[in-house]
This record gives structure tokens, C-alpha cells and sequence, in this order.
């Protein structure tokens, strides 16, 4: 079980620490990447007092040491918890530039090509897409709803999953989007859809459903921030949307010349 916050603890412990113990307690809260990015001897340094006064404050905490409290700091950032890892010296353009190049490198295409097809022909489509993995689904479901029929979109708001997993079409595609701090009803899923025609688009994590899964689509997200970047797996479902296009061919410009005009006779889009 990954440990608490670091500051979280702090915040719990500060009416009991010793003066000295509060100095370090309030540089760290005001300096969060000292726990990570210094050694017991520079926070020391920086608060005036002492490796030995460093490491009990750490212990008071329930630490073993101020490297256990760095390694349990850096978990949570693993686990997907908002965590400052890093300074402010971060280039975000070479970041996202790394997440989409470490994803599509990872990609196959024969498999895109066999998921296109499937997106394609499909009698439906279901997206299921949870906290932040939902804004990427609807996304993908807008995209899809212009070009073919029958795509729909789980969990609808306020609604349970039950009727719906129930009711599946004979060759129906699921589209999975679980990213880190999936929610615990995420593995429920993967195991009642299990044998149907289901593809998981995920950050390396949730490569533990991979034998669970017809195909697993590996989204890099970025672990210097505290925040991860979901530039890849839109630009993934960007790229997949444009090959289903290509497969349905004539009848999805059809569609989507059909669905302009009604924009334009219920007045929606700004000209």
C-alpha cells in the first residue's frame, strides 16, 4: 500500500513537532521538492539544524529515513497522485514531443489496421471510459458518431453499467480507456466483457489486462509533471478515427455532409 503524502503528514504532525522539527516542517512546505530532489544533510542546511534532527523529524512521520520518505513521495507519483517531482526547468514541448514519440514507436501497425477495420464494420460501438479517461471517450465517440451508426458511450450520468453490458450485439467492438487511477469497478468491467471483441487504450500500467483484452494500446502519459498529459491518447484516437474514415470510405462523407447541413438548419456552429 503506497504511503501517505509527505505534506499530508506534516500537516497531521505539525502541533506535536519540536521547534526545529517545525523549522523543517515549514521549509519543506514551502519547498514540496526538497523531499525529493535533497539530501538530509542539504535540508539540514537549509533549515539550520542537524542530519541526526533531519532524520527523527522523518521518523517521527513514520519513515525509516528521508529516503524512504523520497521513495514514498515518488509512489504516489507512480500511483497517479499530483505530486511536484520535479523544478520549474521542465520543457513542456520535449515532454509531450516524448510521450507522442515513445507512443506511436510502440505501436503496431497491423494492429491499428485490424482495430480500424473493426471500428469500421462493427454492428456498434461502445466506448467505457471513467474520471479522466471519460473526456477522452467522449471525444472519441464524437468522432466516430460523424463518420458510421450506432456508437454509444458508457457510463451515462447517474447511470449503472449493468443493462447496458447486458445488452450486447453479436459482434459488437468495446473500446476500454483506463488510465492511471482507474476506479475499482474498471477490473469488473474487463472481466465481464471478457471473449468479446474488446480493446484497451491505457498507459503501461494497465498492460495487467492484457490477456483479458483482444488488444492493448499503450499511451505514454508523462511522469515529470504533476499532472499527466493526455496529449497521446487523443492524438491516438485522432489517428484511429482517420483510418475508420478511410475504411468506411464514401458513405462516411456522406454522413458527414448530411450532419453539416443539420448544423447549419439548427443554427449550432458560429460561420
Amino acid at each position: 500500500m503506497v504511503k501517505q503524502d509527505v505534506l499530508s503528514l506534516i500537516e497531521q504532525h505539525y502541533p506535536s513537532l519540536s521547534p526545529s522539527a517545525r523549522a523543517i516542517a515549514s521549509y519543506l512546505q514551502q519547498h514540496p521538492l526538497a523531499i525529493v530532489s535533497q539530501t538530509t544533510a542539504e535540508i539540514a542546511d537549509k533549515t539550520n539544524t542537524s542530519k541526526a534532527t533531519v532524520s527523527r523529524f522523518f521518523r517521527q512521520l513514520g519513515f525509516a529515513s528521508q529516503q524512504d520518505a523520497k521513495q514514498a513521495q515518488l509512489a504516489l507519483r507512480d500511483s497517479g497522485v499530483p505530486v511536484l517531482t520535479q523544478g520549474n526547468e521542465i520543457d513542456q514541448t520535449a515532454t509531450e514531443l516524448n510521450n507522442l514519440t515513445r507512443t506511436f514507436d510502440g505501436l503496431r501497425p497491423e494492429v491499428l489496421q485490424n482495430i480500424s477495420e473493426q471500428l469500421a464494420t462493427a454492428p456498434r460501438v461502445t466506448l467505457i471510459g471513467f474520471r479522466n479517461s471519460y473526456p477522452v471517450a467522449l471525444h472519441f465517440r464524437q468522432q466516430l458518431q460523424q463518420i458510421r451508426k450506432t456508437v454509444r458511450l458508457l457510463p451515462q450520468p447517474g447511470q449503472t453499467l449493468g443493462e447496458d453490458l447486458h445488452d450486447i450485439v453479436a459482434g459488437e467492438v468495446f473500446v476500454l480507456l483506463g488510465f492511471q487511477r482507474r476506479t475499482k469497478v474498471f477490473k469488473h468491467v474487463v472481466a465481464a466483457l471478457t471473449g468479446q471483441k474488446t480493446v484497451l487504450i491505457t498507459d503501461p500500467t494497465g498492460q495487467i489486462y492484457n490477456q483479458q483484452v483482444e488488444h492493448v494500446l499503450v499511451c505514454h502519459l508523462g511522469n515529470d509533471n504533476p499532472f499527466y498529459s493526455y496529449a497521446a491518447p487523443m492524438s491516438l484516437v485522432s489517428m484511429l478515427c482517420n483510418m475508420v474514415y478511410r475504411h468506411i470510405g464514401e458513405s462516411a462523407q456522406v454522413r458527414t455532409q448530411a450532419i453539416s447541413h443539420l448544423y447549419e438548419e439548427l443554427d449550432e456552429l458560429e460561420r
